[in-house]
Formats: structure tokens, sequence, C-alpha cells
């Protein structure tokens, strides 16, 4: 469930997920990689308004192309529909969930002045698509972690006495907000607490926590969830024609993250990724100790992956332990490798299954820590072997 926190509301409120369908996420992965927010996240885009363009031509309609999330969407819309638009709005989720693009959204959706907002066909949503509105400012920040006092007061605090140059509102988005410093943010609380009334904040962040209380208490908060795996799956599969079985992995590892899913399914380097992963589980119970080592050296020399491969092995002995469980196939994420798995299930005990699912745990906590990674990868390793 995702959420929208409401000053002075006294609480939250339940909220959807936000999936994007139709042509809206068929945009080559590669010709938007490159101004992505991280390499993680494809919906968290440098230029938003190069994306903004890209799907105008591809004849999206602003938000009736938006499946899911419908409540947070509703709420915006009637915020325009009532004239209730709060002046600071926190759009909290992790990379790749989608915070960019909805900001996006409704962003154009305040400056366009067609009934069905955005229209992406009156001048203000051409000017938004082409990236020259002059009323919507991103705030940029010359060092890459971190938003200083003076990027934030040249680009906001003192630009905001000045009127909106053709729009209603003059609308500025603070990407990753978190990384503003205290003194940042105390500069901005002031222009949240006394807002002239064309004023619109957008903060988007990974996490909002790592705002001040007395900007949250005074900010609309949306909170982005996981999609639920049924949704991803049918999305890889009915727009990105992903096949049946690979879809299951890909949902299984994007954990509810459709930027994460679509990342993957674009990428040649997750599927080679997946089959090493696989033949290395395939064929550990016949190492022994020197072979396990090998495998570890293997390991270090592409350790940028490490993440994605402990998830895999996390997926592989969930597979496992479900198999022994209950001996259902249809319930399995890697279906294509039974015969494998219902080996390994049979020479492990529940007891065994569950030592190796905390190893690789600890082995995520403890690499988090930055403990030595060889040291790391041979004891999870060496736990496999024994359970």
């Amino acid at each position: 469930m995702e959420h929208i926190s409401v000053p002075g509301s006294g609480g939250v409120v339940g909220m959807g997920f936000v999936c994007y369908t139709g042509f809206m996420l068929i945009v080559d992965y590669y010709a938007l990689k490159a101004v992505g927010e991280s390499a993680e996240a494809f919906f968290e885009y440098e230029d938003i308004w190069e994306v903004s363009r890209m799907l105008q031509v591809n004849e999206w309609k602003g938000f009736n192309r938006v499946v899911g999330h419908q409540q947070i969407i509703t709420h915006l819309q009637n915020a325009i529909a009532s004239d209730t638009v709060s002046n600071a709005y926190i759009f909290g989720g992790e990379d790749g969930s989608g915070k960019k693009m909805l900001a996006t959204l409704y962003a154009m959706a305040l400056e366009c002045r067609e009934k069905d907002r955005p229209c992406m066909m009156c001048s203000s949503c051409k000017k938004a698509s082409d990236g020259n509105h002059p009323d919507i400012i991103y705030v940029k920040h010359e060092k890459p972690n971190t938003i200083s006092v003076d990027d934030v007061r040249r680009q906001l605090v003192d630009d905001v006495a000045i009127r909106p140059y053709e729009s209603r509102y003059k609308i500025y988005i603070i990407e990753d907000a978190e990384k503003m410093t205290t003194q940042a943010q105390n500069a901005i609380l002031k222009t949240i607490e006394e807002p002239p009334e064309y004023v619109v904040i957008l903060l988007l962040t990974t996490n909002p926590e790592a705002l001040l209380p007395t900007i949250q208490s005074r900010c609309v908060t949306l909170n982005l969830r996981p999609v639920r795996d049924r949704q991803v799956k049918e999305f890889l599969m009915s727009n990105l024609h992903v096949p049946d079985y690979k879809a299951d992995i890909l949902t299984s590892f994007a954990q509810g993250n459709v930027g994460k899913a679509i990342e993957a399914a674009r990428s040649p380097e997750f599927e080679e990724m997946t089959e090493k992963a696989i033949q290395i589980l395939k064929s550990y119970g016949n190492r022994n100790v020197g072979e396990v080592l090998d495998v570890v050296r293997m390991m270090s020399d592409d350790k940028q992956n490490i993440n994605e491969y402990l998830e895999f092995f996390s997926m592989w002995f969930r597979d496992v332990l479900m198999f022994k469980a209950t001996r259902e196939v249809d319930s399995l994420i890697f279906k294509d490798e039974i015969n494998a798995i219902r080996s390994r299930a049979s020479v492990s005990s529940y007891e065994g299954l569950e030592k190796i699912l905390e190893a690789i745990e600890k082995a995520e906590q403890r690499l988090r820590a930055n403990v030595n990674f060889d040291l790391v990868m041979e004891l999870l390793f060496l736990t496999i072997r024994e359970n």
C-alpha cells in the first residue's frame, strides 16, 4: 500500500501504485538510460522534458495512460479541480518507482489550461515537452551528493518573489531532496511556511525521513510503494513481450519496482548474469573447498553486481524450500530448472535451507557494513556447501 499524508489530516490514506501502459514505457531503454537519475532507475529521468517529448510523440494523453495509483492521481486532480493545490509536496519512493514521472504529470497538469490535463497539445504542454517552460524550474546542484544552501537560494529562495511569466503557478522541482544540507532545508523552510500563492514546490526523495520534521509537517506526502507482482508480470508480458518464464524471474527480482523490472528486461547483461548465477547454483553441490574459493574469486571480479547475485541465490533457495514443502512446480520462479531444484531439495533439510537463506541475508548485511568481500562470500558458500 502507498500512503498520502496531508498536513493537519491527523493520519494517512492508503493508496495504490503507479504503473504505465501502452507506448508510455515502450521507449527505447538505451536512449533513456543516459539521462537517468541513476543507472538503476528507469523512471527517474534527469531530463524530464525529453521524456515528455517522447511520450507526446507516442500519443500519450497524460493521466489517461496511468493504470493503478488511481487514488493518488484522483487526489491531485481533485486538488486542481477544487482549487486546493498545496504549496508543497513530497514524492517519496525508491529509485525507479516513478516519482519523477508522477511529478512531471502533476507539473504539466497544473500549467495546462485545457479540460483534460495535461492535454499535450496546448502551448503550455508543448513548451514543457520542449523543455523550455519558463514557470517549471528544476533545482540543479553542482556537487553530485550534496544540494547546498547556495544552490537552493540562487535557484529557488531568491527567485520566488518573481511572479510566473505566463502561467498561474511557478513550480520548483527538487530531485534527490534527501541530499539537501540542513542549511539548504532551513533556507526553503520559510518559503514553504509562507509561500506566495503561485508557488508549488515538489520534493522528490528516496528517503522522506531525511527531510526536517518541520518540512515534512508542512507538505502533502505521497509515498510510492511496490506494485503487486501480478501487475508487474502482466505489464512485462503484455507491453514488453517478455516470455512467461523470464517474467517470473524479473518480477521476483524487481520486488515490486517496475522501473527495475524494465531495466533488467532490457539488459543483455542481466540475462548473462542470470545464467551465470544458475550455473553456479546447479553445480555447487559437486564442488570441493578449492573450487568454492575459485567461485569466490570469480565473483570478486564481478562484485559490482553482488547484490543481484545474492538476490538470485535467495530466489533459488526459496524455490528449493517451496518445492520441498509442497512438491508443486507451478509456484516456482525457476520452473525450467525443476530437475536441479528437485535434486537440491532431496539432499537439504528444512533446517539447512533456512540456514542458507539466513546466511544470504547476513552476507547482504555484512557487505553493506563493508566487511571484507572475499571473507563474506567464503562464509556464505561454505554454509551453502555444508547444508
